[in-house]
């Protein structure tokens, strides 16, 4: 059976499973879970896997939620990537129900043709994309070691060849000062919020003489008790974002002077902890992400030309370790209008209606669609692993 035959098949079964796998988006959307938290979400997308008579190991590669299915027996691997972790407050602005939709379709509508395919499908349920970077963990344990090439795709305002995405690093630091009465005795307070905010304030200096690719932000997780106890424990949580990885470790050690001020001038005992895996920006694969398009434009998508995006306009995700490790994509979608943006409560509404839906069954079936090429095309294997190599090379 030719390429053409085999899409045209993936892209009727995609449509044949469309209430399963809207089923699955809308109750994920739903019921909204943080990081490391989604057990429902876990559950159910193994569930349905299982309906279809597939094998899936739930809680692969050390993380409860994470999972694990492989389809076909022989040949090169291809991973599909789902996530469905949520924000808070805001659930699924950022769409993840319609990522761990696409990929979930892609996967039932391949398993479909097993006979067909001249290799091997990994889907892996990835947790913890929002903060944690479970990928990276995911990897770090095994889950990519035989794999080729990975592909996802993610919700936008916009349909993209790929994500514009720099390098990020979590942390969270902790001041420890002295309790008093702060009208009685505060001079035997130390007072470790003013420690947080001296710490922020710094911060918002720093900003003022970084790079216009870096970016600094975060929140005051713990204040104090009370307004007349002068807080003894204070907590934030900050993001330092740039261009790569080089770039990424001398804003880090910045952003560490900031908090390191903040204890200076105030006796508190700070601790700093940043995150186990910091995030990379993405290694674009060219071939990879023109496949892709091809097939999300025979879908009647039309894309906007990533040249064109404002030269400030990105984000970060775990993807960009992955893309690092093999040829990856991570194309934008369109799931919103293009005015709307993600990570606010719009998006979140969005992400459950007609325009959500029909962006993860076009997902579904473009992923679907670039993993036979990748499987049936050895030029583009062959183009695919030239051009990432290059890249590491450059």
């Amino acid at each position: 059976m030719n390429a053409r035959a085999l899409k045209d098949l993936v892209c009727d079964a995609v449509d044949d499973i469309r209430d399963t796998l809207l089923h699955v988006s809308h109750e994920i959307h739903a019921h909204p879970e943080l990081a490391f938290e989604e057990h429902r979400a876990a559950a159910l997308l193994v569930q349905t896997l299982q309906d279809s008579g597939l094998d899936v190991k739930l809680g692969a590669y050390g993380l409860e939620t994470a999972f694990e299915v492989e389809i076909g027996d022989t040949g090169p691997c291809v991973a599909l990537l789902a996530e469905y972790d949520a924000l808070p407050e805001i659930g699924h602005a950022c769409g993840h129900n319609l990522i761990a939709t696409a990929s979930l379709g892609a996967a039932l509508a391949l398993a479909r043709q097993t006979d067909q395919l001249t290799g091997r499908v990994r889907l892996l349920g990835t947790p913890a994309e929002e903060r944690g970077g479970g990928k990276e963990l995911m990897a770090r344990q095994g889950a990519f070691d035989d794999v080729e090439a990975s592909m996802m795709i993610h919700p936008s305002g916009v349909n993209l060849a790929t994500m514009p995405c720099i390098a990020m690093s979590e942390v969270d630091v902790t001041y420890r000062g002295q309790a008093a009465h702060a009208s009685a005795m505060p001079e035997r307070g130390i007072n470790a919020l003013d420690a947080l905010v001296i710490a922020y304030q710094a911060i918002g200096a720093l900003r003022q003489h970084i790079r216009g690719d870096e970016r600094i932000h975060g929140i005051i997780l713990k204040g104090g008790q009370a307004a007349n106890i002068v807080p003894d424990h204070t907590a934030g949580r900050f993001y330092v974002r740039a261009a790569n990885f080089d770039a990424l470790a001398p804003l880090k050690q910045r952003v560490e002077a900031c908090f390191e001020a903040g204890a200076r001038a105030t006796g508190a005992e700070v601790h700093i902890s940043w995150g186990d895996a910091d995030y990379r920006d993405i290694h674009y694969n060219e071939p990879l992400a023109m496949a892709f398009q091809r097939n999300a434009e025979h879908l009647g998508r039309e894309f906007f030309p990533f040249d064109k995006l404002p030269n400030q306009l990105a984000g970060s995700t775990d993807m960009g370790n992955i893309s690092y490790r093999m040829p990856s994509i991570h194309p934008m979608i369109a799931s919103a209008p293009l005015h709307c943006t993600i990570h606010n409560p719009e998006f979140t509404k969005w992400s459950n209606s007609e325009m959500g839906d029909n962006a993860a069954l076009d997902g579904a079936k473009a992923l679907a669609m670039t993993v036979i090429d990748y499987l049936a095309n050895e030029s583009l294997r062959v183009s695919a692993r030239e051009q990432f190599e290059r890249g590491l090379r450059a």
